[in-house]
């Protein structure tokens, strides 16, 4: 028990033989929903309801793409009714950009700020007497006794600091010195002859008081005038309830204001009292228009809200346009307007009519993409979970159209159509990407106003990018390659209608900006890959490729523990990759599933002639124990595949790529040993267990694993005898019915062989013997004249040579 153990042979390894009729069993209850018809119904329903939800309300505009500058290809139009025609949107901009150019602005009267500004004057006035009376009574008290002045003083600037009168010193000194001149004056006069001096004061009081008023009737606005861009203002009194419309000229800003108080007050008096005359109306000054930017665009939005949308009329059975004739921008707004009367006049009928039109053409369509999968590619449409991802992929980009759609500023090319041609391509294939770029192309197409030229640009842009990802070999394709070749397909074709139809170049660069967002929003398509990679579980050559790097975990411990056998699996990656793409079948697949076929070695490396150094321990067991070690290589390797998460595709090829073939090594060996009725011998118990090879690419490797573990048994081989290797290794599998379930053609074959071939003499070619190794060759030489024994003459047709016993150590080396 401890051997089978240590061979991996246990009733516990053997536990396996349930668990695989357990996966089976799950399998067949899986399989019915996976192919169940009426899923299958449901899924192609729900792609059409999402296609019949993206159709746009009803426009009822000419079937006729036009644009302006393009003429009319379609018949003489006439209107059927009578309806109103529509302004551009130029023009109707145009009214607005007016309106807010000619509303005057609106300010509001403050009637207090009058009374405010008599009250404040009054107030500067009261608190100048007392440092006025202050001054007095020190020069007089400094007049008569010096040395008792200085209280005097003191309390004159007390007063004048606490007066709350900000002027000037300049100003100060002024009202000083003419108040003691007035009071001199006053005490030398008689009062009885000489004439009455009094203060200034009271004087300049009245006549700033007079300016004030003068100002305040005509308006002082609360910003400056510079700003104001228009001749009129709208002066608004709220306890009045009144309005009035006033000129720009007769209304004053602060700095105005100022201006004309100077001016005033210097025809009055000299220069000093005119500039504290100044002082004091820039203290008392205040606007008394403000202005109210709401209320102002409150008027604005109301006056637009009023614009007329219409500008006249057309009769029914007057001529819009003829056939031939130049769209101008006037014939263009006669045919918007006509689209947009029949859409608000429409009866339900008719709405339901253009709804089922446009209905009809997407069945049209998508019929025919499910004819071609359903001929063409019956594996994708018979598979529920494959048709449901190419299905979604294809709806995203639909509803993402009816979304851009609702937005009129957005323009169709900003769509990434191409993600999913691109998407299904790297699934599957080429012709799965081109005909759902033409049927996108075509479905978005009619669902968004019937355009010719997105049509015809998106099926270039789409077809090309996807030609890029046919070989997917570098993550750059992804993030620069394909979006770059989108976006020059695009461009080529958008300037070509643009040439073709005088459009313009200002059309031209809008389009390209939204082409060129189109084409960065293909850098999604590497995330959407991975994501439906775990979603479907399917395998892409995204996951092939990083599966190849030798220096994964797997393939680390594999070139380690079995060093033979990893090499042995490059030689065999090489010849079925080459064999591969031969025959246009899918080269990565066969070298990445070559790499991985024969993991399961690493369980017991020792039983497998390639990682053999020295003792053979197939020596010590009989032959039906040594074929059960050697056919548990397979099962060993599923087991490991399943334990690294190896993708499903790959663990196929460790199943077949010895399909149901016998070792004949070991049943030869049998049949030897026994002495009594040979016909004991099984051959079923020498037989893998399977199953055989369905594919191309597993066919391959069944056929790449022999022909590379025969060819290093020969001896001396050149090329005749790879040849014959070869061509015996090949129609014996044939013969075998290995290849039965393949859908390999005999030209198929053919070309095998010779790829095969071609590698082998590449790698077995003739070497120049150099001075220094004649006396090791000669030894060599020798050596194989020597050896006599049977198993240092085994023959390359001996098919399983990596699952033999391993010879002797010297005849090995001879073989």
């Amino acid at each position: 028990m401890s051997f089978l153990t240590k061979l991996g042979l246990s009733p516990k390894d053997h536990s396996e033989a349930p668990v695989i009729g357990k996966q089976k069993k799950k399998k067949d209850q899986q399989s019915p929903i996976r192919n169940n018809i009426y899923i299958r119904v449901l899924i192609i329903l729900g792609f059409l309801t999402v296609l019949f939800l993206s159709i746009p309300q009803p426009s009822f505009e000419e079937t006729a793409n036009y644009n302006i500058g393009e003429p009319w290809r379609a018949e003489d139009l006439t209107a059927p009714f009578t309806f109103a025609i529509q302004k551009s949107d130029e023009e109707v901009a145009q009214e607005e950009e007016t309106i807010r150019q000619s509303t005057a602005p609106i300010f509001h009267r403050q009637p207090s700020v009058h009374i405010a500004m008599e009250s404040r004057l009054d107030s500067l006035f009261q608190n100048i007497q007392p440092v006025l009376q202050a001054y007095s009574t020190w020069k007089e008290s400094d007049r008569q006794s010096p040395s008792a002045s200085t209280k005097d003083s003191l309390n004159f600037k007390q007063k004048k600091n606490t007066s709350g009168v900000n002027i000037s010193n300049q100003a100060w000194n002024a009202l000083l010195q003419n108040y003691q001149t007035t009071m001199i004056d006053r005490q030398q006069a008689d009062t009885k002859t000489a004439p009455s001096y009094q203060f200034i004061g009271s004087h300049l009081r009245d006549n700033i008081q007079a300016i004030l008023n003068n100002i305040l009737n005509d308006g002082v606005i609360n910003q400056p005038k510079s700003d104001l861009e228009f001749d009129e203002i709208t002066v608004r009194n709220l306890q009045e309830r009144t309005e009035q419309t006033l000129n720009t000229a007769n209304v004053r800003d602060v700095q105005q204001a100022n201006q004309y108080a100077q001016y005033r007050l210097s025809q009055l008096y000299n220069k000093n009292i005119t500039n504290v005359g100044v002082e004091i109306f820039n203290q008392v000054i205040r606007p008394n228009l403000n202005y109210d930017a709401e209320q102002t665009q409150a008027r604005v939005d109301e006056t637009i809200a009023n614009i007329s949308a219409t500008k006249g009329a057309i009769a029914q059975g007057q001529v819009i346009i003829r056939k031939g004739d130049l769209i101008t921008q006037e014939k263009y707004n006669a045919l918007k307007s006509l689209a947009q009367a029949r859409s608000q006049n429409a009866s339900t009928t008719e709405r339901w009519v253009q709804f089922g039109g446009d209905a009809l053409a997407i069945l049209a369509i998508v019929v025919i993409f499910f004819f071609y999968l359903y001929l063409y590619r019956r594996h994708i449409f018979m598979n529920n979970a494959m048709l449901l991802l190419v299905l979604l992929t294809m709806s995203l980009i639909c509803v993402g159209s009816s979304l851009v759609y609702q937005f009129t500023d957005l323009s169709l090319y900003v769509i990434p159509i191409a993600i999913t041609p691109i998407i299904l391509t790297i699934i599957f294939d080429s012709r799965v990407g081109i005909l759902a770029s033409v049927t996108l192309a075509l479905l978005i197409g009619l669902i968004n106003s019937n355009s010719f030229e997105f049509v015809t640009a998106t099926i270039v842009a789409c077809c090309l990018g996807l030609f890029s990802v046919r070989d997917i070999k570098k993550r750059s394709q992804f993030f620069f390659t394909t979006p770059g070749i989108v976006f020059i397909s695009y461009g080529i074709v958008i300037i070509g209608f643009t040439m073709a139809s005088l459009q313009g170049w200002d059309p031209l660069f809008t389009d390209l900006i939204y082409v060129g967002i189109n084409a960065i929003f293909i850098l999604f398509t590497y995330p959407l890959i991975l994501l439906f990679e775990k979603t479907f579980k399917i395998t892409t050559d995204l996951t092939l490729i990083e599966l190849s790097d030798t220096n994964l975990p797997l393939l680390k411990e594999l070139m380690n523990n079995a060093p033979g056998t990893f090499h042995h699996s490059l030689q065999v990656a090489n010849l079925a990759e080459a064999a591969a793409g031969a025959i246009r079948a899918n080269g990565l697949l066969c070298r990445v599933a070559a790499l991985y076929h024969d993991i399961g070695k690493m369980e017991n490396p020792e039983y497998f002639a390639e990682n053999q150094m020295a003792l053979n321990p197939h020596d010590k067991l009989k032959p039906r124990m040594s074929a059960l070690v050697i056919k548990a290589h397979v099962t060993n390797g599923k087991k490991m595949a399943h334990e690294h998460k190896l993708p499903e595709l790959l663990i196929d090829f460790i199943k077949t790529h010895h399909g149901t073939s016998v070792i004949k090594f070991f049943y030869e060996k049998a049949k030897e040993q026994c002495d009594e009725d040979k016909d004991e011998i099984m051959e079923e118990d020498f037989r893998y267990e399977g199953p055989l090879p369905q594919t191309k690419e597993t066919g391959i490797l069944l056929l790449a694993d022999g022909v590379e573990a025969a060819s290093r048994a020969m001896k001396d081989p050149n090329y005749s005898k790879l040849k014959s290797l070869i061509t015996k290794m090949v129609d014996s599998r044939v013969n075998d019915g290995q290849l039965s379930k393949t859908p390999l053609t005999f030209q198929d074959l053919s070309v095998i062989k010779d790829t095969f071939l071609n590698i082998l003499v590449g790698i077995y070619h003739s070497r120049v013997e150099y001075p220094d190794d004649e006396t090791e060759d000669d030894q060599k030489t020798e050596d194989k004249s020597e050896d006599t024994s049977d198993k240092a003459n085994l023959q390359p047709d001996d098919e399983d040579w990596e699952n033999r016993s391993r010879p002797p150590v010297d005849d090995y080396y001879n073989s």
